[in-house]
């Protein structure tokens, strides 16, 4: 079984532009569609449509539209009870795949609600072969939370993997490598994050077919304990560094439509990959594939494997050869 985490889930309401978004102009929208959604939702989704057995954990009571979402989709969850409702975010998608994410702050979460998240995730440790804690943290949650939850699946023998950004994914490398996860999924602008260089630099340089800045930077959150790196890079693809070796894949083309969930799809296609077997390779060609489908994919719509082209995907051996780039400020 796969567990997915989502503290902050959410309604993703997707308004679709027939024209450029200007500022303060009245609009019109093509269609519009709300999912159940937040990071860890849209991971088991995914892996529900590869017939994978999952479980989404998040916050929610009976009655709660986002649990009645998931229900009607057919997705296996759990909502621990809490005191709000799920939030709503907005994308308002433009014609040319250009997404405006408009996020709500999520409803306060009391110290009895992240314990019984918390005991949700330990009472399956045994059992699950993955634990996904994915997305941001919503108010009252101490940002070390996800730190201490990878803290206390460590000496199960399930893996844990980490997607999250901004003060929690810091506070999270602030406490490796007691907190570092078995897998993290960083883009490019989070990689740089924890690493003091400047994002844009990692992805031109990949762009360029340099993926050694990328890969340099990966492999020094290893060298902090982290398992795997699974770094996407927008349209130059992702490149996978673990202690054994570093690969980069080149994303096919696409017309990007939306890329909302693309990151959540491709740490799903990597879990999917893993849990068949497949070599680090392997991993990294289902997580840019599942990834650059979902970006072909409009406003929250999530890929199925039919929509899957693994041969689009080329993967190479790399190496770290080229050095990080250092901006000015940090010389």
């Amino acid at each position: 079984m796969i567990v997915t985490l989502t503290a902050n889930p959410s309604i993703d309401r997707t308004v679709q532009l027939e024209q450029r978004l200007e500022r303060g102009s009245v609009l019109r929208a093509h269609s519009t569609r709300s999912d159940p959604g937040g990071k860890g939702v849209n991971v088991a989704r995914v892996l529900a449509a590869a017939d994978l057995d999952v479980l989404a954990v998040l916050p929610g009571n009976d009655g709660d539209p986002l649990l009645s979402a998931l229900a009607a989709g057919g997705i296996p969850h759990i909502g621990v009870a809490t005191t709000g409702l799920a939030r709503t975010n907005i994308t308002i998608a433009e014609p040319d795949g250009t997404t405006t994410k408009i996020n709500e702050p999520g409803a306060t979460l009391s110290g009895s609600t992240l314990d019984a998240l918390a005991q949700e995730l330990i009472v399956r440790a045994d059992t699950a072969l993955w634990f996904a804690l994915s997305g941001s943290l919503p108010p009252g949650v101490p940002l070390g939370w996800y730190g201490e939850l990878v803290a206390a699946l460590r000496d199960h023998p399930c893996k844990v993997a980490v997607d999250t950004s901004d003060a929690p994914l810091t506070a999270l490398a602030e406490a490796f490598p007691g907190s570092a996860p078995d897998l993290l999924k960083p883009n490019g602008e989070e990689l740089a994050q924890l690493t003091g260089v400047d994002g844009h630099v990692l992805e031109r340089a990949a762009e360029n077919g340099d993926p050694g800045p990328a890969v340099t930077a990966a492999r020094r959150l290893v060298d902090r304990g982290v398992g795997s790196v699974l770094a996407t890079l927008g349209a130059a693809g992702a490149v996978l560094v673990t202690a054994d070796g570093a690969w980069i894949a080149t994303a096919p083309p696409i017309v990007a439509v939306s890329t909302v969930g693309a990151g959540d799809s491709s740490l799903a296609g990597y879990i999917l990959a893993e849990a068949g077997g497949g070599s680090e390779s392997e991993r990294l060609r289902h997580a840019v594939a599942y990834g650059s489908a979902a970006a072909s994919l409009p406003g929250t719509t999530l890929p199925t494997p039919e929509q899957i082209d693994l041969a689009a995907v080329s993967v190479s051996a790399a190496d770290a050869s080229s050095p990080i780039p250092v901006p000015t400020e940090l010389a």
